[in-house]
């Protein structure tokens, strides 16, 4: 590929690389030097499955490895014992090292399902972190402020709230830091919200006089209801280790609109390709449908492989043309202001524009609920109910309103 075509792919979905222009201009300095980029990835193994809200920076490290480049994966078995606060109303209690050890041991069972082992390496930072001696994390600790810490937006918060912050919760951004100092990163990946984390890490690179990592971040992917991240904890998720059929319907019950948000944070499709396939559903020249088969194939085949992923395929079409409901729905939680009726609801899963629709389609007899017509459109669902909701003859979902 030109550097045109490897800049767009790679930049593809990203939210921010810093510095503006770096990417370019590490790529060339790592092709003047004849020699592979250094990747940094870190996950603490604070819980033991990974869903595909986790494989967004995986995917961007493979994007990465496929050119060349050598991933450098950081399971912070130190750092897990701290507990990241980014994000966090409340200190973080710490994890048992049992606790940590198994979930770890499950990371490195499931992110091969996407990385190139022969391109990665995994590393634990306690084999470093945990041999600081007592001055040298004190001047660790000397290389930042109080005042710096308190930039950090859920710090600050928390700060004005009057919610106690812990000491140690302000050595989490310095030890990650500390990591792209020990292993000497040529760029870090991180979601968004590990932003400060990973501009941390090249302010101490400057202080221990090495180049500056690159600071590539990735957006946080929204669950299926296209709303909240997706968490294992609010139900909107899908798990790497989910079987591929469930796989394959959860991602047949996402909306259209966030079928493109998968595309572009998930799929190994040409950043060309996408573009096209999208100008042409807007065009009525493709149908969204067949763009969702192939994303839920593509991503059943990564984690399941080829012959897993077109089972999973036709049985979706065999129940898909007899109209039949999916064996297994996947449950979707909703958060949903009131009213919570079924026009809203409809609108909230993407299944039509608006409300006004909703009532419309409910008038033309096309909505049912727990297999029974849908007659008024006023009706309104409780709250930690389960229902079916069917659309036409073509969609359903297992929801609960939160």
């Amino acid at each position: 590929m030109d550097h045109e075509t490897v800049l767009a792919q790679l930049q593809l979905g990203a939210a921010d690389i810093l510095p503006e222009g770096g990417l370019a201009a590490l790529l060339a300095r790592a092709e003047q030097e004849r020699r592979p980029l250094r990747i940094k990835l870190g996950m603490d193994p604070t819980a033991p499955d990974l869903h595909l809200g986790h494989t967004v920076l995986l995917h961007k490290a493979r994007q990465l490895q496929d050119l060349g480049h050598e991933l450098l994966f950081v399971i912070g078995d130190f750092t897990a014992r701290i507990g990241d606060p980014t994000g966090k109303n409340a200190t973080r209690p710490p994890l048992r090292s049992e606790e940590v050890e198994a979930n770890a041991q499950t990371y490195r069972e499931q992110i091969f399902k996407i990385l190139d082992p022969e391109r990665t390496q995994i590393l634990f930072n306690s084999h470093w972190l945990g041999a600081l001696s007592p001055e040298q994390l004190i001047q660790l600790a000397a290389q930042s402020t109080v005042a710096r810490m308190l930039e950090r937006d859920d710090f600050s918060k928390r700060y004005a709230a009057g919610q106690p912050i812990a000491i140690h919760e302000f050595l989490y951004p310095l030890l990650q830091g500390y990591d792209s100092v020990e292993i000497r990163a040529d760029l870090e990946l991180g979601g968004t919200d590990q932003r400060f984390n990973l501009l941390m890490g090249r302010e101490l690179q400057k202080t221990w006089g090495q180049p500056q990592q690159l600071v590539f971040t990735m957006p946080i992917l929204e669950g299926l209801d296209g709303v909240q991240k997706m968490s294992k904890s609010l139900g909107n998720y899908i798990a790497v280790q989910d079987p591929p059929e469930q796989i394959f319907g959860k991602i047949m019950s996402i909306s259209d609109t966030l079928m493109w948000r998968y595309y572009e944070l998930l799929s190994r499709l040409s950043a060309t390709q996408q573009a096209q396939w999208r100008r042409e559903c807007d065009s009525g020249l493709r149908n969204p449908r067949d763009c969702k088969l192939d994303l839920a194939q593509e991503l059943v085949e990564r984690f399941h492989g080829a012959s897993a992923a077109r089972s999973a395929r036709e049985g979706f079409l065999a129940q898909f043309q007899r109209h039949e409901r999916p064996e297994s729905l996947p449950l979707q939680a909703l958060s949903l202001e009131s009213p919570r009726t079924v026009p809203r609801v409809l609108q909230h899963l993407g299944w039509v524009k608006s409300s006004s629709e909703g009532i419309r389609k409910i008038r033309e007899g096309a909505v049912r609920l727990d297999d029974a017509k849908v007659e008024d459109p006023s009706l309104s669902l409780d709250t930690g109910t389960e229902y079916v909701l069917q659309y036409g003859k073509k969609h359903f979902a297992l929801i609960k309103l939160r």
